[in-house]
């Protein structure tokens, strides 16, 4: 089934499966529930994601099959409708404005019983949603690849002080980690991403306290 679709969400909800989703901004300012900033690899259409409105993105098909389209958040919300815990990953760029986006995303999850959180790359938005949403679970992102010299480490420390997410969700490739066990140690719980073999998660078992999965990742 198409990723991030109302196909595939529905058979996570059927299997009992929390959801990991990722949302952007469409040109109106709508959450809407797509990965990619670029049409062109998840659809037939091209461009950017942000030059569309909500209306034209919700006519555009999802390659994979089952006449799927790109959902809104909150025909997400409504489809989930608390059955079970959802992850919401922001989308954002660091020369973007987050405020406009986190607003738009906590006025969709206004009145939202189910258990969620928010996460995102960006420290910005953990940020966001501690000073203007304190009881919305916020998570931090966090990669090692390409940037594990000091100076990265140094970025990931004042990231993570910045946020200050109730939870981290790290990269599996770079477990086990030194800062992501002293955060645990700390009290902060880890999930990691994506656990996709059998080894990955063998490993989220050992150095996490929950994996974000896919195929085989699940076990």
């Amino acid at each position: 089934m198409p990723e991030n679709s109302l196909a595939a969400f529905s058979a996570a909800i059927e299997a009992g499966h929390g959801i990991e989703c990722d949302v952007q901004r469409a040109r109106d300012g709508t959450p809407m529930v797509f990965h990619d900033w670029e049409l062109d690899r998840l659809t037939d259409e091209e461009g950017p994601v942000a030059k569309r409105d909500a209306r034209s993105l919700a006519r555009i098909a999802l390659k994979g099959g089952e006449q799927q389209r790109i959902p809104t958040l909150a025909d997400l919300l409504e489809l989930v409708a608390g059955r079970v815990p959802l992850l919401i990953e922001v989308k954002s760029r660091k020369d973007a404005r987050v405020s406009a986006h986190c607003l738009a995303i906590r006025r969709a999850l206004e009145g939202y019983r189910g258990a969620h959180g928010v996460m995102s790359f960006d420290p910005r938005v953990a940020h966001w949603f501690a000073a203007h949403s304190p009881t919305t679970l916020r998570g931090l992102v966090v990669s090692e690849q390409d940037d594990k010299a000091l100076p990265g480490r140094i970025r990931r420390s004042l990231a993570i002080r910045h946020a200050q997410p109730d939870f981290l969700a790290w990269d599996v490739r770079d477990l086990p980690s030194r800062l992501a066990a002293a955060q645990r140690r700390k009290g902060r719980p880890v999930a990691t991403w994506t656990v996709r073999t059998e080894e990955q998660r063998a490993r989220a078992e050992r150095y996490a306290d929950a994996p974000i999965a896919e195929g085989h990742g699940f076990g």
